[in-house]
């Protein structure tokens, strides 16, 4: 594996072996274990779009591994000044052992790829986000112990993060079932992909069918990074895809209820449901450094 682009640039093997690797680095922190096999590298991470979980949490991954992590904001860059993205990548690798990008078109982090000499992870595109779904995969497994069997029910916009739910769950042999209204649909493309991957996907526009005997039950904002121009429309056709205790009724009496954050109370998901018992989006954050790091420890070890 040279680049995380998408998450099928992943194997169902190589899945298993980042999340066994993440769970022992988990373990490893929680006991005060010092791991420095990244001392003296350097990782660049090129930043459109703000961000909490991905920012910090590469950032900690870097230093808990002995290595040294730059954050790059395209404004401060020649980037944002009409340097090339191929330029860009030609020069960084000449610096850097891995180089992460969290672009607003997923062209850009393929454009990377394919002129830098040393890895690119894709940290989120208008595509795909499969750092964040190697952290639920990772969260997953410890609530239920296993991934393969599962129903995994995606409610509200089929954004990048369901693309990516959606490749995740064909290459570890959950169902996913994702509720939407018209428009909101995840790629057709990638579900066309997942399906050859051997993937049950299923797509409607009622979320009680999705919701039904669910294992995970899991949500995305609504107004996304330049959505803001559409939020009452979008407040408007979504609402009734709102993950609450009706839904969380219908699931499996054990259902975990996830968030990739930041979370809108009352809004995709009920302040009910985000603070209530089903609940495990902190677990989920935290699993963003865990998971992380044995990706990083993967590409550039």
């Amino acid at each position: 594996m040279k680049h995380l682009l998408s998450m099928t640039d992943l194997s169902h093997e190589e899945i298993i072996e980042l999340l066994d690797m993440a769970a022992d680095m988990k373990e490893k922190r929680l006991k005060g274990k010092v791991t420095d096999l990244l001392k003296n590298k350097s990782m660049g991470m090129i930043f459109e779009k703000s961000s909490t979980r991905t920012r910090v949490s590469f950032e900690v991954a870097m230093s808990d591994l002995g290595g040294h992590a730059l954050y790059l904001n395209t404004r401060d860059m020649q980037l944002g000044r009409g340097e090339t993205v191929a330029d860009t990548a030609a020069v960084l690798s000449r610096y850097l052992y891995c180089i992460v990008a969290r672009v607003y078109s997923h062209d850009t982090v393929k454009e990377l790829a394919e002129h830098s000499a040393v890895p690119v992870v894709n940290a989120l595109s208008d595509l795909e986000h499969p750092c964040q779904i190697l952290a639920d995969l990772l969260t997953i497994r410890e609530y239920k112990n296993r991934l393969q069997g599962l129903k995994y029910a995606w409610i509200g916009d089929g954004n990048n993060v369901c693309n990516s739910a959606i490749l995740g769950c064909a290459l570890v042999g959950m169902e996913i079932s994702v509720a939407c209204p018209a428009g909101y649909e995840p790629d057709e493309d990638i579900v066309e992909q997942a399906r050859k991957l051997g993937g049950k996907v299923t797509i409607t526009q009622d979320p009680a069918e999705a919701a039904k005997d669910a294992d995970i039950l899991y949500t995305d904002v609504w107004i996304s990074m330049g959505d803001e121009d559409e939020r009452e429309k979008r407040l408007k056709e979504l609402m009734p895809y709102q993950i609450n205790s009706e839904l969380v009724d219908l699931a499996m009496q054990d259902v975990i209820v996830m968030h990739c954050l930041p979370a809108h109370r009352g809004e995709e998901i009920s302040a009910d449901v985000m603070d209530g018992p089903h609940s495990v989006v902190f677990d989920q954050a935290e699993n963003r450094l865990h998971a992380q790091k044995a990706l990083l420890l993967k590409l550039m070890c």
